[in-house]
């Protein structure tokens, strides 16, 4: 008989040093994170400990300087990180996406004394992050936001509410983005606000179809203040800074799509090598050759989308274009590979006996979070077509 089942991937890094924090990351996959990752979804448990086990190991600081204790990778190497991370389970993958998101404004907007100040804790000091940005009337027009900050000297006091935040009640620091100024884009502002601040408060988190060890929750600001020196960026900078760093999470979640969907591959290409039926095992029947075939071309496609995108952003070139393609194909991709996964597995694949289904409905989310694929068109159009005609 033939052998068949899953592969490793075969990773194009560019120095050794990379290839030793793969390997390293594969071990701690495989140690801590895959064993359980079943269990600990259905029952909806948060993984606090393994992120505070990933801070310790240095990976939630992968892709920013030395200098505040980041690990200075470059994108191409963080995202394949992130891939191996959201393969074993996507509650962690997404989970260091997203704080990789709230430090952005931070790292990159913050002054020197805030980044001096702030980032060592965030990056390496098992410390988590949120990002809050939408709001419960606000999602696709983020621009239209209405939490509002007001300044009294040198403190800001925050009222409002966020909606659909990764983190949200178990984080240690949001990356906040309020109004401060006039309705449209430029009159919002980003602030950095203490997870323990008083006046915040998050409800009950949402009851999802996937993804139940992450909680989503909406956030309450009710008088929050927050001294000025936790303002990143100037005011009415808030929205740039937003869009900065939405190109580079978009990255992110076309990593985690793929890693979900080679997952989901991986579990069909081992079923179908056990599974015999007419005396021989169903990976031998054409039918199924062909969607296995189908199936790691697009993963291949993908990958190597967001990774044209990540050396682009590494070479400080444009890359917002390429980002949302990475997006918008690479969880597309995760949606129909993990759907014909389950195709493939048949009746057990509808069980949660095995993990086909899971990885189904964790696909789903990734079609939505930051920025719906129908948004994602709109601005890849934006950029062959120019704006829309008003």
């Amino acid at each position: 008989m033939n052998e068949y089942g899953p592969r490793p991937v075969d990773r194009r890094l560019p120095t050794e040093e990379a290839r030793d924090l793969l390997t390293l990351v594969r071990d701690l996959v495989e140690r801590e994170i895959r064993p359980t990752a079943a269990e600990q979804e259905e029952a909806g448990r948060f993984p606090r400990q393994i992120f505070t086990l990933l801070s310790e190991a240095g990976l939630l600081s992968l892709p920013y300087g030395e200098e505040f204790g980041g690990g200075a990778q470059p994108y191409e190497v963080y995202l394949q990180v992130l891939e191996e991370l959201a393969a074993a389970r996507l509650t962690v993958g997404l989970g260091v996406s997203v704080h990789t998101l709230a430090c952005h404004a931070t790292a990159e907007f913050g002054s020197k004394e805030q980044r001096a100040t702030h980032l060592p804790a965030m990056l390496g000091g098992g410390l988590l992050g949120a990002y809050c940005l939408s709001e419960p009337s606000s999602g696709s027009d983020a621009a239209s936001l209405t939490t509002r900050a007001v300044r009294d000297g040198d403190v800001w006091t925050l009222d409002g509410t966020k909606a659909w935040i990764t983190h949200g009640g178990v984080a240690d620091f949001y990356t906040v983005l309020a109004r401060t100024g006039d309705q449209g884009p430029r009159g919002i502002t980003a602030f950095l606000v203490p997870g323990d601040a008083d006046g915040l408060t998050a409800a009950a988190p949402e009851r999802k179809m996937g993804m139940k060890g992450s909680p989503t929750a909406q956030l309450h600001f009710d008088g929050v203040q927050v001294p000025d020196a936790r303002r990143i960026g100037e005011e009415g900078q808030g929205f740039a800074i937003a869009l900065s760093a939405l190109d580079s999470g978009r990255l992110g979640i076309a990593a985690c799509a793929i890693g979900v969907a080679q997952a989901a591959l991986d579990e069909a290409l081992a079923y179908t090598a056990s599974r015999q039926q007419f005396g021989r095992p169903i990976a031998d029947f054409q039918g199924l050759r062909f969607m296995i075939a189908d199936m790691a071309t697009q993963i291949e496609a993908g990958r190597s989308l967001y990774l044209t995108a990540a050396r682009l952003r590494d070479a400080g070139q444009p890359f917002s274009k390429e980002a949302a393609m990475a997006k918008l194909f690479c969880t597309d991709t995760a949606m129909r590979v993990t759907t014909d996964a389950v195709q493939l597995l048949g009746g057990y694949g509808y069980t949660l006996d095995f993990p086909a289904e899971r990885y189904m409905r964790e696909a789903k989310v990734l079609q939505i979070v930051e920025g719906t694929n129908q948004i994602q068109r709109m601005v890849i159009a934006r950029h062959l077509a120019g704006p829309e005609s008003r």
